[in-house]
Order: C-alpha cells, then sequence, then structure tokens
C-alpha cells in the first residue's frame, strides 16, 4: 500500500485513495467545491489545489491518487495563493446576493470566501446574468449563483438514475439545466439542494421562510415510508419549518426522499386539535360531529362499550402508528377481553417467526448480493432509499462485483437495469421449479436476494405468495449459518411500505386466540358482529366498510379514519412526540418531540392510559421509561435500540392455490401515500406538475 507524507505526517492508505481523502484520515480538511464522498470525481473547481514537492505547480488533491513515497503540503505558501486565486475567480461572476439568499449561514462559498477571499474585486466588467431555471414544484433556482461544480449533474446521473441535467455550452455560455424545461422527476431531487456548495438550488416551500440560526433542531426518524430514514427537524416556535436528512450510513447514507424532505407541511393542515363527539342523527341517520371535552368525548365511549362483549370489540392500528401507542391500545384491547387486533390494515397477512417479516440483510447488506430478485415490489417510489442502495450496487459493479436484477411485476423504470421475468405468481413459480432462466442466475450467486413488496402479500392468495418465496429462498441457499468458509446470509427480505408495521408485528398487535384478523374484522363489522371498532391511526379503509360499527378514530388528522368516526381523540403527529418506529430491517429507533401537539392534542399512549382509567381498567404505567419497559417485556427487542440482524427462521406462509392476477405495486402515487402526505400543498404540487405531466407524456 502506498505510504505519504502530508504536512510532515506519514500515512499508509489503500491503493486508489486520493490525496485529499487521505488528508482527511489525517483531520486535515482541505477546501473542496465540485468534490463530494459519494459522486464521480470532476476537478473542476480547482479548489483543493495542494503542493506536491518535485511537482511545478499545485495539483488538485481529489484527483490525485496517493502514491508511495510523495510530500504534500497543504499549508504552504504556494497552496494558499493558488486557493486565492481560484475563489477570485469563482466570485467574478457571483452575485452579492449573501443578504437575501436562503444558503447564507450554511454556504461553502461564504465559508471558504472567508478563509480565502479578498475584501474587493479586480474584475471591472459587468457579472454574468443567467436565466433562471424551471426545476419543478420542490427546488428554486438562482443561476447566476452557479460556480459549475457539476454537483447536481452528477447526483442526478448517479444516485438519482434521472439524467435530466446537464451542461450545455462553453466557457461563460455554459449553464446547468434541463436540457428540455420541465420539473425533475427523481423522487431524491431534494438531495441536490443539501449538495450544492452555493445558493445556486435552494428549497421552494422554504423560500424566505427563516434563518438556519433562527431554528432549533431536533434528530428524529421519518415515517413516510419503511425505511426509518434518519432526520432533523429543524422548527421555530410551535411549526416545523424543514426537514433535512441526517447520516446513517447503513439506512439511508445522507439522503431521504422527496416525500420525506417536502411533505411536512401537511401537518399544518386538517388538522385534529380537539375531541370531537357524533350527535344523535335523525330517523337513524348519522347526526354531525361537534366539539366536546376529554371527559366529554371518554364518557361517549364508556357508555358505548356498556355491555359489548368483548369479542363484539375490535381495534386497528394505522400505518404512522408508534409502537408505544400500539401497546397501550393492545394492553387495554386486552383488559376489555377482546382479542380481535391487527395492524395489517392493507390485509398483507405477515405473522410468524421474525425472519419471515423483516428485510433480513439489512439495506446495507444490499451492496454485498451479487443477484437479487424483486417480486410484486417497485421500490423506486415505495422505499426510494431501497431504490438508490440498489442503483448503486449495479453501477458499482465493477468494485462490488458483477449482480443481475430480476423483476416480477408490472414494467416499471427502477433507474437501473433489470431482466423482467413476468407479472404474476407464475413466474415466481417457474422461479422455484428452476424453468425461469433466472433460476440459473440464483443457482450460480454466493449471495443471492429476493426482495417481496406489499404489492404480492396484500393480496387474496398473499400467504400462497410467502410460502412459495420462502421456499424460493430455501432452495437457493439465501437463508444459511455461518461456517468457517463463509458468513452468515439471509437474503430473505420483505420490503414494507408502513412506517408502523414491523412495530406492530413485534409488539405482537395480531388477533389474539379465536380473535379476528383484519379481513374478518371487516366482514364482522359489516355483518354487525363487531360493535365498536379503535381505528389508531387507521385512514387507508373505505368508510363503506365499518357499516353501523361504533368507531372511535385516535389521529392527528381530519382523514378518511376521522370522517368516519363517531368519536374523534386528537393524537400527536411523528415530529410531536417521542416515540419508536421500528424499520423494514428490522431497526428499533427513537424518534424525538420536535415541536408541541396543536390545541388539546395529546400523545397517543397518554391518551389510552387517561381513557382505561375512566372505566376502571387502569394501564400499569405512567411515564414513557415504563411503556418503554413493557414494550421490552413483550419482546426484547424492544430494549437494543439501532441494532440489524436477521430474524429468526422458521415455516411461514401456507401452502395454496396462487392467481393468474399480474402483481401490481401497493403505491400508485408516490407523493400521497398517508394523512400527512395528502395533506400537503407541496404534494399536491408534485401531483400536478410530475405526475399528471408524466402521465399526459404517455
Amino acid at each position: 500500500m502506498p505510504k505519504l507524507t502530508i504536512d510532515g505526517m506519514d500515512i499508509e492508505v489503500e491503493p486508489g485513495t486520493s490525496v485529499l481523502q487521505a488528508a482527511e484520515r489525517l483531520g486535515i480538511e482541505i477546501p473542496r467545491f465540485c468534490y463530494h464522498d459519494r459522486l464521480s470525481v470532476p476537478a473542476n473547481c480547482r479548489m483543493c489545489l495542494v503542493e506536491m514537492e518535485r511537482s511545478p505547480k499545485p495539483v488538485a488533491s481529489c484527483a490525485l491518487q496517493a502514491q508511495d513515497g510523495m510530500v504534500i503540503h497543504t499549508d504552504s505558501e504556494m497552496t494558499h495563493a493558488a486557493r486565492k486565486g481560484v475563489m477570485e475567480f469563482l466570485l467574478i461572476n457571483h452575485p452579492l446576493d449573501c443578504p437575501i439568499c436562503d444558503q447564507g449561514g450554511e454556504c461553502d462559498l461564504q465559508d471558504q470566501a472567508m478563509a480565502y477571499g479578498f475584501d474587493r474585486s479586480r474584475y471591472l466588467e459587468n457579472k454574468r446574468a443567467v436565466k433562471e431555471k424551471n426545476f419543478g414544484p420542490l427546488i428554486k433556482t438562482f443561476m447566476t449563483r452557479c460556480i459549475h461544480c457539476t454537483r447536481c449533474v452528477r447526483f442526478a446521473d448517479e444516485i438519482a438514475g434521472v439524467p435530466e441535467l446537464g451542461a450545455p455550452g462553453r466557457s461563460e455560455h455554459m449553464e446547468i439545466g434541463t436540457y428540455v424545461e420541465q420539473a425533475i422527476t427523481s423522487e431524491l431531487s431534494g438531495n441536490m439542494i443539501d449538495i450544492c456548495p452555493v445558493g445556486a438550488l435552494t428549497s421552494k416551500p422554504y423560500s424566505f421562510v427563516a434563518r438556519p440560526w433562527e431554528l432549533r433542531k431536533t434528530d428524529s426518524i421519518d415515517v413516510m415510508d419503511a425505511v426509518g430514514c434518519n432526520i432533523r427537524v429543524d422548527a421555530r416556535g410551535g411549526e416545523v419549518m424543514r426537514v433535512l436528512p441526517r447520516l446513517h450510513e447503513d439506512v439511508n447514507e445522507e439522503w431521504v426522499s422527496d416525500k420525506t424532505r417536502f411533505a411536512f407541511d401537511g401537518l399544518r393542515k386538517r388538522r385534529l386539535d380537539r375531541p370531537y363527539v357524533r350527535e344523535a342523527g335523525t330517523d337513524g341517520g348519522r347526526g354531525r360531529l361537534h366539539e366536546a371535552s376529554w371527559p366529554e368525548a371518554f364518557a361517549a365511549i364508556a357508555q358505548r362499550l356498556e355491555g359489548v362483549a368483548g369479542n363484539e370489540i375490535a381495534a386497528i392500528a394505522g400505518d404512522l402508528a408508534d409502537v408505544e401507542a400500539m401497546t397501550a391500545l393492545k394492553d387495554l384491547m386486552t383488559s376489555l377481553g377482546s382479542a380481535n387486533l391487527d395492524c395489517r390494515q392493507d390485509g398483507a397477512l405477515l405473522a410468524g417467526p421474525r425472519g419471515g417479516y423483516l428485510f433480513n440483510s439489512g439495506i446495507a447488506g444490499i451492496e454485498q448480493a451479487d443477484a437479487i430478485l424483486i417480486v410484486g415490489a417497485n421500490p423506486r417510489w415505495e422505499a426510494s432509499l431501497v431504490n438508490a442502495r440498489i442503483r448503486k450496487r449495479w453501477l458499482n459493479q465493477a468494485y462490488y462485483g458483477p449482480v443481475k436484477i430480476g423483476r416480477i411485476g408490472d414494467a416499471a423504470d427502477l433507474t437501473y437495469r433489470v431482466d423482467h421475468l413476468g407479472s404474476d405468481p407464475a413466474a415466481l413459480q417457474a422461479v422455484l421449479d428452476g424453468s425461469s432462466p433466472f433460476s440459473q442466475v440464483l443457482r450460480d450467486a454466493k449471495q443471492p436476494m429476493i426482495i417481496l413488496g406489499m404489492g404480492a402479500l396484500a393480496r387474496p392468495d398473499g400467504t400462497a405468495i410467502l410460502d412459495c418465496a420462502r421456499r424460493v429462498a430455501e432452495a437457493y441457499g439465501m437463508v444459511r449459518d455461518a461456517t468457517e468458509d463463509e458468513p452468515a446470509w439471509n437474503g430473505f427480505n420483505v420490503l414494507h411500505t408502513a412506517a408502523a408495521r414491523v412495530g406492530g408485528l413485534d409488539i405482537g398487535f395480531l388477533p389474539g386466540e379465536g380473535g379476528r384478523d383484519i379481513r374478518d374484522i371487516l366482514i364482522g363489522t359489516r355483518g354487525g358482529e363487531i360493535k365498536v371498532v379503535w381505528l389508531l391511526g387507521a385512514d387507508e379503509i373505505a368508510a363503506a366498510h365499518f357499516g353501523d360499527a361504533f368507531v372511535i378514530y385516535q389521529g392527528h388528522h381530519g382523514d378518511a379514519g376521522a370522517h368516519r368516526a363517531d368519536v374523534i381523540l386528537p393524537g400527536a403527529a411523528y415530529t410531536e412526540k417521542a416515540a419508536t418506529y421500528v424499520n423494514t430491517e428490522g431497526r428499533v429507533q427513537r424518534a424525538r418531540m420536535a415541536v408541541f401537539p396543536p390545541g388539546d392534542a395529546r400523545e397517543d399512549w397518554k391518551i389510552l392510559r387517561a381513557f382505561s382509567e375512566v372505566i376502571g381498567k387502569r394501564l400499569p404505567y405512567d411515564s414513557l421509561a415504563a411503556v418503554r419497559s413493557r414494550m421490552a417485556e413483550i419482546n426484547p427487542v424492544f430494549a437494543r435500540e439501532d441494532i440489524q440482524e436477521a430474524g429468526a427462521w422458521g415455516v411461514f406462509g401456507s401452502e395454496g392455490a396462487l392467481d393468474a392476477v399480474p402483481f401490481a405495486s401497493s403505491i400508485d402515487n408516490f407523493y400521497q401515500t398517508d394523512p400527512i402526505s395528502r395533506a400537503s400543498d407541496t404534494m399536491a404540487q408534485c401531483v400536478a406538475e410530475i405526475l399528471d405531466q408524466a402521465q399526459a407524456a404517455e
């Protein structure tokens, strides 16, 4: 391995390491604009120039591979003079927008100008002005500020897989933009705002709203999908102003999807901020909802529960419910004698050993796979960061080794090359019996992987498909224990779409002995056997399914569940409570309170604890710590935070006939999948300008 000297310190690095990376390992910071750890190296900004002994001129450290015997100086007079010269050139055309620029306070150019800039310019000609570009409803452009680092171009091409940006023209006529003026169609486009080192790309919804030093920053977890992206919630007063990604190499690296980043404005719309009780209607009809106090709402529920047997009560947890709330609701239902519980409101009847419902390899484990079979999933819409990781694996075959990707499902552009094997369960059966061309690929692979989506599981034959997928995994060595020659590997992966799903399965929010699952609960409500239904943020079920049942809705938005409810209990959204979520790979993560809930809304577990006392079924915990102790008592996994490991393997699914109906993605609108994003004006604009535009083009 090459050994070099940087500023008098010796370091030995792996072949292919750049001088800039070697310097960083020594704690030496080298300024840069075009270089980014996760993008290719263009070496076009020249800000990272360093002095190398025996070289007549400074060299770009980002593109210079470390060689044995090199002697580098990053703090010499030549280096400083070179960087000052580069900075002067960069500022020739850059406008004096700092007082009004949204990047102010977080701008790389601003920071580095303090170290290497000059207090005046020697350039007397007029500055260049560039027309602003239309990048869609999410990104606001000020292209006069652009310094042509091309980070956005490389991100769109390499990470997002949507090569819609380029740099046509030469010299002073070069401009960054879309070749045809239109909105950028990537689900990850907002990350360009983060990587832009100047104020050329800023957040359109955040434009002229706040300065970074005014904001209170809270580390939290995203719930817009089941990936569990690590985020930072920035708030001012009682209002969330923006959501940004946090670094977590094993989950989301440093990216988030556009829905995660921009749907937060839905937290201010259609909020439930006080209890409501529906008055009695005339002629047997349903009356209007009217405002009520907490005691009145609790009294209405308690009155309706009188004389109702436990088997006539049911509870359904929604896709955004936290584990603390599901724990409290489960204990409450148990105290009422009800075993009719379910957290699988889409009908995907997953249960059994933990290995049967987790993304067992982990999201980072995708980079180790050499054959990937995707069944009934569109990861680009269902889990954008998982899709980005698959694309990363596909792009880096020279580094990780070759990989082949097969897909069974509807046609879709996943941003990487895929062998389409079919669209219905027969194609999966063909893989199992060896008649599919992809069977040999799996047979030859050392680290094969299957990704099973909700489009395959949320069907009447879902348990039969799950059984077939399990047998595929076992037949092709996707699940194996560690040996002397090879580490353990579990490539059986379920890709969830609901942030609450794995947590609900882990806590056992499932039918108890003799209890009804989601399908039987809805059959019971329509037939009159189920008289009371408690909805914990369950908004994906049509009102007609509840028949004449008495519906209690506990949640934070006036969505489908609240419209059908007879009593509404206002809860807290994910930014307004300390809560636990488990992502699709089984990683327990904690969200933290960034702002207080509006009005009379309260944290969900506290609502359930208060109601339990009203009906004389007091739950045995009075603090968040006590609730979490109860969670760990039910399942020890909740005592281990931020740990990913494959689940226990066993027999799951059930043998049965496979339907001939083709698989379809569980999501047909990426931007509006839950009560928060459906309430978001920004997401509505994305639907109008991106989805509708794409459909019109087709």
